[in-house]
């Protein structure tokens, strides 16, 4: 059974945990789900960002976490 974090994302770093959770999840089982349940986040606050003229320093952590976590999901060879 998946558990789906409620995270209120809208003017937070929240993203930072679930980024977080899913570099750090050893369960393989759940790393898939741990990753697209960050990247959710990652997006949501990239778009409210972009939407409000962002904080560019944000914006580029975000940018970050995503490649890391698509580079993460490559290597332990994870559908996307």
């Amino acid at each position: 059974m998946s558990t789906t974090f409620n995270v209120p994302v809208a003017g937070t770093f929240a993203w930072r945990d679930l980024y977080k959770t899913a570099i750090f999840e050893t369960d393989r089982t759940q790393k898939a789900f741990r990753i697209t349940e960050a990247e959710k986040a990652l997006v949501r606050r990239e778009r409210q960002l972009f939407l409000t003229s962002g904080n560019e320093r944000e914006l580029n952590a975000l940018n970050t976490a995503l490649h890391a976590l698509d580079a993460l999901r490559g290597c332990l060879g994870l559908a996307a």
